[in-house]
């Protein structure tokens, strides 16, 4: 958070230059008294609410076309139970990678992979990753855990008071299950783990979410929960909170990196060096050689995890498949691993602890969004374990393609047909 001194002090006589101390006063003041536009209280998804919003902007109705277009109005009903203050949709091209083909516990075959971005080169990269795992025979990957967590907190006078609600909560967990079953018909609770700071007692709740990614389910079940605890606790607490922080949520987390958040998922491919030549140019050795400088870079820099970056092609899938994008915060934590085999060639292993993806429910029911996730064969119930270890199988396929770029001298080239140089 510190910042060198002479670099400081040139920043802020650039950005301070002809400024007085009254001018300076005057424009980093709060300006209560002045009059702002407020958009309308009404949340409502209707024409005549919409259109209200629009009024405020007072923009020019080219704008407007752009984002509230005609299919867009057609179907906007879809979108109520998704976002609020609704004006229109945005579009991001989506472009098509693969395929990638996945031997997995649940994926089984040949899948074409739908990416939204606006980043160029990215989705060629993934692309040359999936087919030269594809040619390779496909890559194995296997689901390996599930569980998504919520951390309630509780606050006490003492430290006594804490470990006496603790003993309470160990002995209550049975009713604890059976109230947050309550409240979904998809979600169940298989953990609860406690931590004791202090006075402070944080109960982390580890539920499994079905085909669902979870957060607004466990969320509810935690909360009725919480309910049941504060009326029926022995030791009432002084104050306490549904999430205390120590869930992970959205968030890169050393505890999530140990354990699971989501979907943990591993998924490895051997690859022959005469196909990385062929494919990528380079040699096995130079991209183990790579990978192991990049894996002490990740140290020095300080990462949970080691990988190049993952969140690329998690971002563009979450977003093309309906996910909570929020998400790639965590579920980008993860290892990549490369070895020279003992026929010379290349192994290569991706483990990803925290993929928070789902196939029903959030934005997976979306017009567009279930489309992408049609596109793979994976949409609505009976697929979210798949779809996971495809998930994984795309990151793989991402890792590949960018130290392969790395190791052959390709990386920035690659970019520049594909970005900077296009017409």
């Amino acid at each position: 958070m510190a910042a060198n001194k002479d670099r400081a002090s040139l920043f802020l006589a650039k950005y301070l230059a002809g400024l007085d101390e009254s001018e300076l006063e005057q424009r980093l003041t709060a300006k209560p008294e002045t009059p702002f536009s407020r958009l309308p209280r009404n949340h409502k998804l209707t024409d005549e609410a919409v259109q209200a919003r629009w009024d405020v902007l007072d923009l020019d109705k080219a704008a407007q076309a752009q984002i509230l277009d005609p299919q867009t109005k057609e179907q906007m009903q879809v979108y109520k139970k998704n976002i609020e203050n609704f004006i229109g949709t945005i579009k991001l091209p989506i472009g098509l990678a693969g395929p990638i083909r996945v031997n997995g516990l649940f994926a089984q075959g040949d899948y074409t992979i739908p990416l939204a971005t606006t980043e160029a080169a990215l989705v060629a990269s993934y692309s040359r990753g999936a087919q030269l795992i594809t040619r390779a025979g496909g890559c194995t990957a296997i689901l390996l855990n599930e569980g998504v967590s919520r951390a309630p907190g509780f606050a006490f006078n003492n430290v006594h008071e804490a470990g006496r609600f603790s003993m309470w909560v160990i002995s209550n967990q049975d009713k604890f299950i059976e109230v947050a079953e309550s409240t979904t018909s998809h979600g169940k609770l298989i953990d609860m783990r406690i931590t004791v700071e202090g006075n402070h007692v944080y109960l982390i709740f580890e539920y499994s979410t079905g085909d669902a990614g979870g957060q607004n389910m466990v969320t509810i079940a935690t909360d009725s929960v919480v309910a049941y605890i504060i009326e029926h606790t022995p030791v009432q607490p002084e104050y306490h909170f549904v999430e205390a922080n120590l869930s992970g949520d959205k968030k890169a987390s050393a505890q999530s990196f140990s354990s699971v958040r989501g979907k943990k998922v591993t998924t490895e491919v051997h690859l022959s060096k005469e196909l990385i030549k062929k494919m990528l140019h380079t040699t096995p050795e130079k991209m183990v050689d790579y990978w192991r400088m990049s894996a002490m870079g990740g140290v020095l820099s300080g990462t949970i995890g080691v990988q190049g970056h993952y969140a690329n092609g998690l971002a563009a899938m979450y977003i093309a498949c309906g996910q909570d994008a929020a998400c790639v915060a965590e579920s980008s934590v993860g290892v990549t691993r490369f070895e020279v085999n003992k026929q010379g060639g290349l192994y290569a292993a991706v483990t990803m602890p925290n993929l928070i993806v789902g196939t029903v429910g959030g934005g997976t029911g979306l017009p567009s969004q279930r489309a992408c996730l049609e596109i793979m064969g994976l949409a609505g119930s009976g697929h979210a374990q798949a779809f996971a270890e495809v998930t994984a199988s795309v990151a793989l396929a991402g890792e590949l393609s960018i130290i392969g770029a790395l190791a052959a001298g390709h990386f920035t080239r690659a970019h520049k047909n594909l970005a900077r140089t296009q017409k």
